[in-house]
């Protein structure tokens, strides 16, 4: 990856534009690995877990109501640590 970046922004980077970043799409999470693997290289590099299936239509209402919630209850107790 270290290979490429440099490529990019040797020869492929315009005036004004900001260094290319490398994106790593891993099948599964291996922290240590890619700890090792990225760690104290002057690229930026970024590594994620995708899904190859989506998820279906309920799971993704079910995640949207909690993360609505969740925020509610958050305002909720950032109302109750109001100190005047």
């Amino acid at each position: 990856m270290h290979l490429y970046l440099n490529y990019a922004k040797s020869h492929w980077m315009r005036e004004g534009e900001n260094p290319p970043i490398g994106l790593i799409l891993c099948a599964s999470k291996d922290a240590a690995e890619a700890h090792y693997a990225l760690d104290g290289l002057p690229n930026t590099i970024l590594a994620a877990e995708y899904k190859t299936v989506l998820p279906s239509e309920k799971q993704i209402e079910e995640a949207l109501q909690r993360a609505r919630l969740d925020l509610e209850n958050r305002r909720l107790m950032m109302g109750n640590n109001h100190v005047d």
